[in-house]
């Protein structure tokens, strides 16, 4: 179903649902995501899980008052277990198990500092690539932690990462004197879409020349570097809630300078210019509308192109009014039998 603004379904691929942090042993947490109620939680090896959480029996949440156990998650309505795999192993009242119930399980991963889960809305898909490990989240020495934060936005995964081919933008929402130049956009390789990009930034020394190189992985995570005055990675991390309300979350990361004080303090200046920047993109964003055929300017960045990347992620196909723009690999979803059980990201397709 789509409505007047966004002819979107929601995408497939990974996504984030916290810090692995969040998620404490034997406490099950509840999650909405993905326009689906679910519940996170981790077993006694501190594997974590996350599932559907209406329990299949009588429909309690089991992230609200659930309890871990063995290896398991039971339910607080009437003490049905449910394994990692989201198989029914016990009924406390019943000898006999209830093989048809079952909880969707999702994929996960941890990685880079947080906790993605796969959606699809098949759920026999298989993940279709893996998401990389980023060295700088490795290296908190090396590369410093400066700050997290998040944002709620009434609008769609798509429609925000556009302003990254729409430089013409930073001139009138932002009021910058210089606008990023686009070296290079390209979609070849699934699932990744990567933008290199020359900039002029503004520091108290002047101008200084710099780049902004931006890869994508899917429409879940995009590894955002900034070198010039400094070296950053912003790690920008986008999850559903809805089909038309997003989160955003942003991980700042600086090389270190020698300098604890000064590495902290240029990290917090980058992080509140960005803060500053989506405030006032939220206003735009949340009051605009997808317009399928746009009246571009022939000095227009990549928009079609990124928008023909993004189709690789709606399994149901976009609605375009008279017309259904569904991408379809070769191997997927028709020649099933070819697929591979996981693609990375650096797997080749065509079309």
């Amino acid at each position: 179903m789509t409505d007047a603004r966004f002819p979107f379904p929601i995408p497939f691929g990974w996504f984030c649902v916290g810090q692995p942090g969040e998620f404490e042993a034997g406490t099950p947490r509840a999650l909405y995501y993905l326009a689906t109620h679910l519940v996170g939680w981790r077993d006694d090896a501190g594997a974590l899980h996350v599932q559907d959480a209406f329990c299949p029996h009588l429909g309690a949440h089991l992230g609200h008052g659930g309890k871990v156990d063995d290896g398991c998650i039971t339910c607080p309505f009437h003490g049905w277990k449910f394994d990692a795999e989201g198989a029914n192993v016990a009924i406390p009242y019943s000898e006999r198990l209830n093989r048809k119930a079952r909880l969707r399980t999702y994929p996960v991963v941890e990685v880079n500092g947080l906790a993605f889960v796969w959606y699809h809305p098949d759920e026999t898909v298989a993940p279709m690539w893996e998401l990389p490990a980023l060295p700088e989240c490795d290296d908190d020495e090396e590369w410093v932690p400066v700050l997290s934060t998040s944002y709620e936005i009434g609008t769609t995964w798509q429609e925000m990462a556009e302003n990254g081919v729409d430089s013409a933008h930073f001139r009138y929402v932002h009021n910058t004197a210089t606008v990023p130049e686009l070296d290079s956009y390209d979609t070849s390789t699934f699932p990744v879409a990567a933008m290199r990009s020359s900039q002029k930034f503004q520091t108290p020394r002047g101008i200084v020349e710099g780049r902004i190189d931006s890869t994508s992985y899917g429409p879940g995570m995009s590894a955002v570097h900034f070198s010039g005055f400094a070296d950053l990675l912003n790690l920008a991390v986008t999850t559903p809630i809805e089909r038309d309300r997003c989160i955003i979350r942003f991980n700042f990361r600086v090389k270190s300078l020698g300098d604890a004080k000064m590495t902290q303090g240029v990290g917090q200046a980058f992080a509140n210019e960005v803060h500053k920047q989506v405030l006032e993109d939220k206003v735009i964003w949340e009051h605009k509308a997808h317009l399928v055929r746009p009246a571009l300017a022939d000095t227009d960045g990549p928009v079609m192109k990124f928008r023909k990347w993004c189709t690789q992620f709606y399994a149901e196909g976009v609605d375009e009014g008279d017309e259904r723009t569904v991408f379809t690999p070769p191997w997927w979803p028709d020649r099933a039998d070819e697929a591979p059980a996981k693609a990375t990201a650096s797997a080749r397709i065509e079309g």
